[in-house]
């Protein structure tokens, strides 16, 4: 039986069953054990999700230092010989990743977004060149094949438990990070992160002159505003409402896709969205060949003649 290593998504906590997923789509449901290892958290967060549950003692190390969990992660390997370890793609997860895949020497996949296996051989793929294209990377090599999975890439589903085994990891480490966290700030400009919505409203350039029209349509459709990265690069909408491969990969049940074209790079932030209905002069655009909908005309229009149609027809609202 395989046996994989997962990382605490230290962010997003409740996120971390999700790399179980990944480990699913190489190895099968039954073929593999899986591991996580659990920075200043309760372990009972993660029971009857994984088999075994490794706590790091408490004070042992801090959850930000990246030098200290790389030696606990080798140490690890060391004893359990993972066949892979998968690493979720943080902040903290890409200073970590490259540290370790050098200290045991194998090659590492970063930014993944999804994983076939085909004639036996896993492939990994993930957005390259700022996102315009797609590559698939073939693990070679002894392994432990090594990755850092991109947030909501992959969903695992709740139901699915299993028996769990706690154990702690108290040996001290040798090597210490030599930053010093001076604080924390929270980011007060976002009450809620764009992929915690089950509804998006999108708008990208043929939307850039409406742009602000979005939010009341976002609001009645209890949903949040997001953009494409021409209107980022244009200064019209904010970097963390941004969708794509140099943004966030969103999971919405609805995805409302307004004036965008759809480059690879914004594709790639699209893999968990349900459903995608996409406004466009140009029914050719490649968003439009991912669309569930299309509707062909300009966005600014559709917004206002949708937005006229809810305020004087709520009772036909859905």
């Amino acid at each position: 039986m395989k046996q994989t290593c997962i990382l605490q998504d230290t962010e997003t906590p409740e996120k971390t069953p999700d790399l179980l997923a990944a480990a699913t789509l190489m190895y099968g449901r039954d073929g593999f054990k899986s591991h996580v290892v659990v920075v200043n958290a309760s372990p009972e967060t993660f029971t009857d999700r994984f088999h075994h549950v490794i706590q790091v003692a408490e004070g042992l190390v801090a959850d930000n230092d990246p030098r200290a969990i790389t030696e606990i992660l080798e140490t690890l390997h060391q004893t359990h010989g993972f066949d892979s370890i998968l690493i979720p793609a943080t902040t903290l997860g890409k200073m970590i990743a490259p540290r370790l895949a050098w200290r045991l020497k194998t090659g590492l996949a970063s930014g993944v977004t999804d994983i076939t296996v085909r004639e036996g051989r896993v492939e990994i793929t993930r957005p390259a060149r700022s996102g315009t294209i797609l590559e698939t990377i073939l693990p070679k090599g002894p392994g432990p094949v090594m990755m850092t999975i991109r947030p909501h890439a992959f969903e695992h589903p709740p139901e699915e438990t299993v028996s769990t085994r706690i154990s702690q990891y108290s040996r001290p480490v040798t090597t210490r990070s030599t930053l010093t966290r001076l604080g924390v700030e929270q980011n007060i400009i976002e009450p809620r992160d764009i992929r915690e919505y089950e509804v998006l409203v999108a708008g990208g350039g043929g939307a850039a002159r409406c742009f602000p029209a979005l939010k009341p349509l976002a609001d009645a459709l209890n949903g949040t505003v997001a953009a494409s990265r021409k209107l980022v690069d244009q200064g019209i909408a904010r970097r963390t409402i941004q969708v794509g491969q140099s943004g966030k990969t969103v999971s919405p049940k609805v995805y409302l896709a307004l004036g965008i074209h759809g480059s690879m790079q914004h594709l790639a932030g699209l893999r968990g969205a349900v459903s995608i209905i996409a406004v466009n002069t140009s029914p050719h655009a490649p968003i439009c060949r991912l669309s569930d909908l299309v509707v062909q005309g300009d966005a600014c229009e559709f917004i206002e003649k949708l937005m006229d149609k809810m305020i004087h027809h709520p009772h036909k609202n859905t």
